[in-house]
């Protein structure tokens, strides 16, 4: 039995022989190592052996509560860190670790390098972000964006596009077209954040509101992050990624996928919502 198959052994009844070579195939990128080193984590232990980790920030004793690293990762670069854990965890895996934001100069080259992209960058970096989706639908290339919510995770899926116009851009109203380093992060969105907070408890959007008045200064995210929601996130897009890979429809972008964990313990938090287009 190769190493591989010893690491998926106990993935059989969940996932067939074809699935898991699929998986194993994938190429993926996340964009963004902070929560999306839980996604990689996760990937990696369902069979996923094919990385693209983009990100320049480094870890720091603040993302120990909540992100796959360990005291011993302080101070070094996230995508390199992350290899590390990746490697760890599967020797053979094949990862290129790119210490830089995703951005107009290498979006292109970060999407073409993979079949499927996570998109976790970090909420201030607009640009990046609009950048990843724009390349993401100019190559046709499937997207998962997920973010933390509270003790649990909300997620949307951008199916492989037709190239002329890009989704996220007309859900959160940006121009078609064009850099959006004067757009408010706050404004663009605000529709979203109204969905959220009609379906979650009053201090998680409390917290998250106080988070979006700090950020509207442009002030690195202070917003609170558990666990939980860390490993909600990791759960629900890998869960996504397995689906797709398996043929199975997805609910797509606008749609907004939630998964709220504390609701779903007082009797039913997992929710697929309507979000303006």
């Amino acid at each position: 039995m190769s190493p591989y198959q010893e690491l998926t052994l106990r993935n059989a009844g969940y996932v067939s022989d074809g699935l898991q070579q699929s998986i194993r195939d994938c190429r993926v990128l996340i964009a963004g190592c902070g929560i999306g080193s839980t996604i990689a984590e996760a990937a990696v232990r369902i069979g996923f052996e094919r990385f693209v980790l983009a990100d320049a920030d480094r870890v720091e004793p603040h993302n120990l509560n909540r992100q796959a690293y360990c005291k011993g990762d302080i101070g070094d670069l996230k995508a390199h860190a992350l290899e590390r854990r990746i490697r760890s965890i599967n020797p053979e895996a094949r990862v290129l670790s790119v210490p830089e934001y995703v951005g107009p100069g290498n979006g292109a080259h970060l999407v073409s390098g993979c079949d499927l992209v996570f998109d976790t960058i970090d909420f201030l970096d607009l640009n990046g972000i609009v950048s990843l989706h724009d390349e993401a639908n100019r190559q046709g290339k499937p997207l998962i964006s997920a973010m933390s919510a509270g003790w649990g995770a909300a997620l949307m899926y951008f199916p492989p596009a037709d190239g002329v116009s890009s989704l996220f851009r007309r859900i959160f109203g940006l121009p078609e077209r064009g850099a959006v380093e004067n757009a408010s992060y706050v404004q663009c969105f605000a529709r979203l954040f109204e969905v959220l907070a009609a379906r979650l408890s009053p201090e998680i959007v409390e917290a998250m509101a106080r988070a979006l008045r700090v950020m509207e200064d442009g002030i690195p995210c202070p917003a609170p992050h558990v666990s939980p929601g860390s490993y909600s996130v990791a759960a629900l897009a890998v869960s996504c990624a397995v689906q797709l890979l398996r043929g199975v429809p997805v609910s797509e972008a606008p749609n907004l996928i939630l998964v709220d964990l504390l609701g779903e313990l007082a009797g039913g938090g997992i929710r697929v919502l309507d979000t303006p287009a």
